[in-house]
């Protein structure tokens, strides 16, 4: 394997600067030398892990990248679990639990096995080109999978392991979660309940070449609006005995949804859009079959979309809204407005969110780093981290950063798995050494 350029062995070898080193513990320091010393071991997992198929609906191969992760953590003295879920259709989750002193605070660290790329994707070898890893998941989230590995070992030769409480939740679903999403997560939230921080290790996000915390992420739910009229002659359109048709019931409540509905920190979109004498969703709601006439007024339109908010309270607001759209029928039409079951829930802002935010960037400081600001909510998406932001205070984006995530060319920078690996193994030794 190629060695690091001099570019990135500056960027890795960052936190060994003199100044820095000033500000760090000794256990610190020793900490930062040990993540640069194996950043070629954590490169090669990488490629290890990438190489392994493990898109959401091939189980066998996320469960052998839960086996490849257990080889990894066991060493480091957790305690290991396979949690099956094929009631939910899909593989199962990695659980590892490390019991230190009983007094100090409990972190939850969370991950995920799975990718978007299945077995049939052309896409499917990681390729080192530089300081980029080209492959399947390298970003997300097998390199935040790797920043974890190489930080815990950090921890270890440093020392500050020992007395901490870790528990690790990696689950197999997160790309395309299993149902219902209650039983899917349900292990993930009892262990928030019983955690003090939660770290989220998807990928971090850079904001004009800046490097970016991440105190929120917003929900996710899909919606469906099915709109009904009077199949009849074209001739009689708007007509009172024919009425408007299906199509303008639903072209009108999405021009409403578009002009009523916005607001700060909200986002709707439609994705599929369909219309006419037959439209009929496919069972998973992502294809549509659909026929109709020009002389024929359509009696049926369906669309389908997502809403994603930075609140419970935001979320119930515009459901509300968008019930009330709906309800307000063209005439001789009628229209339903449905949410699909398990969506994702929101991580709010909050202080204690906030809080460790200023913690990490305490760490920023004594490394001679840059303090990172809080990411505007809009620039990411949806992540397991959500099921346990209610209980628990959390921050996300803790993995290396990456480029061209959920598409073929998605490439992780092989130094920021060091950077975030340094970041987190010294505030994650902070953290476990306060008391509860």
């Amino acid at each position: 394997m190629k060695p690091l350029s001099l570019a990135a062995f500056l960027a890795v070898s960052l936190a060994l600067a003199p100044a820095a080193q000033a500000k760090l513990s000794k256990a610190e320091a020793a900490m930062a030398k040990t993540v640069a010393a194996e950043q070629e071991r954590s490169i090669a997992l990488l490629e290890k892990l990438v190489n392994q198929n493990s898109g959401s609906l091939n189980l066998a191969g996320v469960e052998k990248v839960g086996a490849m992760m257990r080889a990894e953590l066991e060493p480091l003295g957790f305690k290991v679990e396979w949690k099956p879920m094929i009631e939910t259709g899909r593989a199962g989750h990695l659980i590892a639990v490390r019991k230190g002193k009983p007094d100090n605070k409990r972190l939850l660290l969370i991950a995920h096995l799975d990718t978007v790329f299945e077995p049939d994707s052309p896409f499917q070898k990681f390729v080192r080109k530089g300081d980029m890893g080209e492959g399947p998941g390298a970003g997300d989230d097998k390199g935040g999978m790797v920043v974890i590995v190489a930080a815990l070992r950090a921890m270890k030769a440093a020392g500050t392991l020992k007395d901490a409480n870790i528990e690790i939740h990696m689950t197999g679903d997160e790309e395309d979660s299993g149902s219902p999403i209650e039983k899917a997560r349900a292990d993930l939230i009892a262990a928030g309940k019983r955690s003090d921080v939660a770290l989220d290790f998807e990928g971090l996000v850079r904001d004009g070449g800046a490097d970016m915390g991440s105190v929120a992420r917003r929900s996710s739910d899909s919606w469906t609006v099915t709109a009904t009229g009077k199949s009849a002659h074209s001739s009689g359109i708007f007509s009172a005995a024919a009425g408007d048709g299906a199509i303008y019931e639903l072209a009108r409540i999405i021009h409403r949804f578009r002009t009523e509905l916005p607001e700060p920190n909200l986002t709707f979109n439609v994705g599929l859009i369909a219309g006419g004498q037959q439209a009929e969703l496919d069972g998973g709601g992502i294809r549509a079959t659909v026929s109709g006439k020009t002389n024929i007024i359509a009696p049926i339109a369906v669309a389908r979309g997502d809403l994603r908010a930075l609140s419970p309270e935001q979320i119930e607001r515009v459901k509300g809204k968008m019930a009330a759209i709906v309800a307000e029928h063209a005439p001789g039409t009628d229209a339903t407005l449905a949410f699909d079951p398990g969506g994702y829930p929101s991580m709010a802002p909050t202080a204690g969110n906030r809080a460790l935010l200023a913690k990490l960037n305490g760490v920023n400081r004594d490394l001679g780093l840059a303090e990172m600001a809080p990411l505007d909510p809009l620039k990411r998406g949806a992540g397991d981290i959500s099921f346990v932001a209610a209980d628990v205070d959390a921050l996300a984006g803790l993995g290396p950063y990456s480029t061209g995530d959920h598409a073929p060319g998605e490439a992780v920078d092989l130094p920021s798995i060091a950077r975030q690996a340094t970041r987190a193994a010294i505030l994650m030794s902070r953290l476990a050494a306060e008391k509860r």
